[in-house]
C-alpha cells in the first residue's frame, strides 16, 4: 500500500509583458504581470518504496479542450526535469509513480509545462515531508524556465529579470476572461527571434508594468510585447484575432508567446456568455476562467493505492 498525493497545477495568464533585447548570454530580461487562472492540469503523485525507479505519464485529461501530439521524451518534460533537479538538490531518491493529466494547451502560451513542474515541487514537498519553503522551492526551479518560480508562487505579481525577481501583489479585484484556442501552436524559440529581428534595441518599460499592475483592469489595458512577432510568423493568429475583436466588440489579446487569445469581461456571467458565442460563431474552444490563487495541494492519503 503507497500514500498517495493529488495537485492541480494553474495556468498563468500575461496580462502585461514588455521583453527587451537578449543580452550577451542570448536570454532576454522581461517585466511582466502575470496572474494565475483557474484552468489547470492535473497531478497525481504516488509514492513507491525507497530504491525504486521513478516512473512517469504524460496524457490529455478527457476534458482538455484541445490537444496536441505529447511527442516530446519524458527527460525533456519539465514535472520531470523538476523532479530531478529536487532530487540533485537534496543529494536523495524520492522514488514516485507521477501521472499528469493536462488540460492546458501545449505551446499556447499558458505556461503548462511549467505549472506542471510547480505543482511536481509542491507535491514531492509535501508527499515526502520536506518541509521546504515557497521560496525554496521556487531557488529550485528558476534554471528550469522563467516561468516556472512564478507558478510555484502563484497569484498576481509582477515577474522581471529573467523570471527570478517575484513581487506578490494582490490578487485583481475581478479578473474573469475568455481564453480562446486557435489551432495554431507558437513555438517560443522562433517567436522571441522574430521580436529580435522588429525590436533589435528593445528596452524593458517596467513602469508601463507596474502602472497597469496597480490600476483597475480594463478590457483594453493588457499589452505584450510578444504579440506582433508571434501573429506576425502566423498570420491566421493574426487574422483571427481581428476576427474575434470585430465580432465581440473588444480589445483580443495575445498570451504569452501565444498562441492562446484572450479578452477581459466585466463578469463571470458575461464571460461565459461570450465564450458560447465565440464557440458558435468560430467553431473553436473557448472557455471562460477567472483569477485563483497557486497550486492546490490535496492532503496525503497514506496507505491507499498499488
Amino acid at each position: 500500500m503507497r500514500d498517495r498525493l493529488h495537485v492541480q497545477a494553474p495556468a498563468k495568464l500575461n496580462l502585461a509583458l514588455s521583453v527587451g533585447a537578449p543580452g550577451a548570454d542570448g536570454m532576454h530580461p522581461i517585466s511582466g504581470w502575470m496572474a494565475t487562472v483557474d484552468l489547470h492540469d492535473d497531478l497525481e503523485l504516488v509514492r513507491l518504496p525507497t530504491g525504486y525507479p521513478s516512473r512517469y505519464a504524460i496524457i490529455w485529461h478527457e476534458e482538455a479542450r484541445r490537444t496536441s501530439d505529447i511527442d516530446w521524451s519524458i527527460t525533456r518534460d519539465l514535472a520531470v526535469r523538476a523532479h530531478q533537479a529536487l532530487e540533485r538538490r537534496l543529494g536523495r531518491a524520492l522514488s514516485v509513480q507521477a501521472r499528469v493529466e493536462k488540460r492546458i494547451p501545449v505551446g499556447g502560451g499558458l505556461g503548462g509545462g511549467s505549472a506542471d513542474a510547480a505543482a511536481m515541487l509542491h507535491g514531492l514537498n509535501r508527499l515526502f515531508d520536506l518541509d521546504l519553503s515557497v521560496d525554496e522551492l521556487a531557488d529550485v526551479a528558476a534554471p528550469l524556465g522563467s516561468d516556472v518560480p512564478f507558478l510555484v508562487h502563484g497569484g498576481s505579481a509582477i515577474v522581471s529579470g529573467l523570471g527570478e525577481r517575484i513581487e506578490r501583489l494582490p490578487a485583481p479585484d475581478a479578473l474573469d476572461a475568455v481564453l480562446v484556442f486557435p489551432e495554431t501552436t507558437c513555438l517560443t524559440g522562433p517567436v522571441y527571434r522574430c521580436f529580435d529581428e522588429r525590436r533589435p534595441d528593445a528596452r524593458v518599460d517596467e513602469a508601463r508594468v507596474r502602472e497597469l499592475a496597480v490600476s483597475p483592469l480594463t478590457p483594453h489595458g493588457p499589452f505584450n510585447d510578444l504579440a506582433d512577432p508571434a501573429c506576425h510568423l502566423h498570420p491566421e493568429l493574426g487574422s483571427l484575432r481581428t476576427a474575434l475583436a470585430d465580432a465581440v466588440g473588444t480589445t483580443i489579446h495575445v498570451s504569452g508567446s501565444g498562441s492562446t487569445l484572450f479578452l477581459i469581461a466585466d463578469s463571470d456571467l458575461t464571460a461565459g456568455l461570450l465564450a458560447e458565442t465565440i464557440e458558435s460563431r468560430f467553431q473553436l474552444p473557448a472557455i471562460p476562467v477567472r483569477a485563483s490563487g497557486g497550486a492546490i495541494v490535496g492532503e496525503v492519503i497514506r496507505g491507499e493505492g498499488h
